[in-house]
Order: C-alpha cells, then structure tokens, then sequence
C-alpha cells in the first residue's frame, strides 16, 4: 500500500471509530479505560496533539466536541453515568498500562 492511500485508510478508520463511539453513548469511559486502556478523552488528546503539530490551533474542549459530537457537558449530562467502587479501584490499579496522550508517531 502507498503512504497516500495508507493515510486515507487510517483516516477513514478513524473516523468510523469516532461514529462507532459517538453512536455507543451506553459505554462509559471508564469501562473503556479499564478494559482498553484508553477512552474518548485519550482520543481527544491525541486529535489535538496532531491538530497542533500541523500548525493547527485547537483547545481540548474543541477536540473533545469533534470526538464525542457534541460539547463534552452535554454528553455527561445525557451519558455519563457515576463510577462504581470497583470500577475506580480497577482504573487505579491498571493505571501504569493506560495510554500515553501526548500524541506523537
């Protein structure tokens, strides 16, 4: 495969991801945390670390507007439901595998 046609399947990859997400308002963060080590926020923070390595100026609230389709409050209004004791106590203890969201390839 090309390096263009390589970056436009990773793309496009993506972006069904973010509608996968987008569409699975049922799955917690934390869930995705626990079990994947990474959740919407995670992939706000890479989609912004990128934005901005290519000259383009975007805050966290923006990022996460484009991850979860909508200002990140109105999703945890409608969405988030509270974090069990076991959920927590397993988020801490996997906490050294969770991604690194810094960005960078």
């Amino acid at each position: 495969m090309d390096e263009r046609t390589r970056i436009k399947a990773e793309a496009a990859a993506f972006r069904d991801l973010i509608r996968h997400l987008q569409e699975r308002t049922d799955v917690q963060n934390i869930d995705l945390m626990n079990l994947a080590g990474f959740c919407r926020n995670c992939l706000a923070k890479w989609y912004r670390a990128e934005a901005e390595r290519r000259g383009v100026s975007m805050d966290y609230d923006q990022a996460r507007e484009r991850v979860y389709g909508m200002p990140y409050a109105d999703w945890k209004d409608r969405y988030q439901a509270e974090a069990s004791a076991e959920q927590n106590a397993l988020f801490e203890s996997t906490r050294d595998v969770h991604a690194d969201t810094q960005g960078g390839n």
